[in-house]
């Protein structure tokens, strides 16, 4: 592809992404299609010819899309958003133009300064004290990982990289059935096992964990000869939004001088609303804290940040320094290779540049308040709508209900039937999940670009096919 070529294809995908936005309420948003449907459309083996790009865009437009989730579309309420704002898109057109691999600041100067500048940006936005540094990593689970790398590093006085694990004592975590799965991978890859990764009763509105049965786990474990190295705690939840009381919780870290990291993944976007910061009070004290901007912010995936109480820690977990990584001559430079897992860096950094600028807090803080307010009020139109119940009250956007008609028995299936065909219809999509034993439908809202009347569309599309899924056989 010649330089000309390279402009036509470029202008040519710009603007199709213009209009694939614009047209995204005209499709449904999860696609009808059954498994191998995509895959038998493909050829099973490479060309060996090249071939012409009207041929590869029309067999994207034609076999690739009308295959696709479209998780931009308005009235994607299922899990949660993985928003691209489309000021996130341009600046991703430049990184990809640009392909810089990032892993040290003489290989991306401008890129390794930009991320410093920018999560202190976002670290002032969500009300953190100055003591916070911070890192952008690719996901959620990445910073779990190396917050789990580094409380047990901590535990085990930095000797665990050197010597392992199998001589030491055994390893404990702590955390609440709420918190993400990715929890458990990091406890499976840290090698500390999921044996060792201690679920803490819940209680309350949200779901958080229980301080004194927390506080009893941690003088057991130590008193049977276990090694406590941390707690991680919750806010918003991926399930129903479970959130842990996070000032009890380091409270008691503090005392045990035990690791605290916080995952605020979906929930962390709220707070730069003041009047949400709440749910986190306590959180200052936190050893490392995670949210993602590429979730409810509108910087497109991939774009999570963990801010680092003690950034030395992280470094002394993950760096490896061979010779031919060295930036000599410099002192006192960053090298963010250094504070993840992964020696290969994205520059992610632009992307939440141009967003913040573009928008502004205020228009991210307007559009976060328009969810948590839209979502308050659907909820509240369910509860009042007969046969059905809320099951989990709103946690900012997030709440849970379940189709409970008369004359049917088996309401589990039912309610997972009643998903099922509500994703089928394609106006909106939900996903399931399980409160107190039960299968219940969730419902977020959180898409970039939704409003008010894609909203009251879910309630209009819940209800019709309620009724229609709910009629008991005549």
């Amino acid at each position: 592809m010649d330089n000309n070529a390279f402009r036509h294809w470029s202008l040519k995908a710009a603007e199709w992404g213009v209009d694939y936005r614009d047209g995204l309420r005209d499709r449904p948003v999860r696609p009808k299609l059954e498994p191998g449907q995509v895959l038998n459309s493909i050829a099973a083996s490479p060309p060996e010819a090249a071939e012409s790009m009207e041929a590869i865009f029309a067999d994207f437009e034609a076999k690739i899309v009308p295959g696709m989730t479209h998780w931009q579309h308005p009235r994607f309420f299922a899990y949660f958003p993985a928003n691209a704002a489309p000021v996130s898109v341009v600046a991703e057109y430049l990184v990809s133009a640009m392909a810089a691999q990032c892993m040290l600041w003489q290989t991306s100067p401008a890129a390794t300064e930009l991320e410093t500048r920018v999560v202190d940006w976002m670290r002032q936005a969500l009300g953190l004290p100055d003591g916070f540094s911070g890192v952008i990593q690719d996901s959620a689970s990445s910073a779990t990982l190396a917050a789990v790398l580094t409380m047990r590093e901590r535990a085990l006085d930095w000797q665990g990289n050197k010597s392992g694990l199998s001589g030491a004592p055994r390893i404990r975590v702590y955390c609440s059935e709420h918190v993400h799965t990715s929890i458990d991978r990091a406890i499976w890859i840290a090698g500390i096992g999921e044996e060792n990764l201690v679920r803490i009763p819940t209680g309350g509105r949200f779901r958080a964990m229980s301080a004194a049965a927390l506080e009893a786990a941690i003088v057991e474990d130590r008193s049977q000869g276990f090694l406590p190295a941390g707690v991680i705690a919750c806010v918003g939840g991926t399930s129903i939004g479970g959130t842990d009381d996070i000032a009890a919780v380091v409270d008691i870290t503090a005392r045990h001088g035990l690791y605290c990291h916080v995952d605020a993944a979906w929930a962390g976007s709220a707070m730069i609303c003041p009047e949400f910061r709440h749910f986190w009070a306590g959180v200052e004290r936190a050893d490392s804290i995670v949210f993602n901007p590429h979730k409810w912010l509108g910087a497109q995936f991939d774009c999570s940040i963990q801010f680092i109480r003690d950034p030395e820690s992280l470094v002394r977990t993950l760096a490896i320094r061979p010779e031919f990584l060295k930036t000599h001559g410099r002192d006192g430079i960053t090298n963010y290779s250094e504070w993840s897992v992964p020696l290969g860096r994205r520059f992610r950094a632009l992307k939440l540049w141009f967003l913040l600028r573009a928008h502004g807090l205020q228009g991210l803080r307007t559009m976060i308040r328009n969810h948590v307010s839209w979502s308050g009020k659907l909820a509240e139109r369910l509860r009042r709508e007969p046969g059905f119940e809320i099951t989990s009250e709103p946690m900012l956007s997030l709440f849970s209900f379940r189709h409970v008609p008369m004359g049917l028995s088996d309401l589990d299936q039912h309610n997972l039937a009643l998903a099922e065909a509500i994703n089928r219809d394609g106006r909106i999509y939900l996903t399931q999940t399980r409160v107190d034993g039960r299968t219940v439908i969730r419902f977020q809202a959180g898409q970039f670009e939704a409003t008010e009347a894609d909203v009251d569309k879910a309630f209009e599309v819940i209800v019709e096919i309620a009724r229609a899924v709910g009629s008991p056989p005549a």
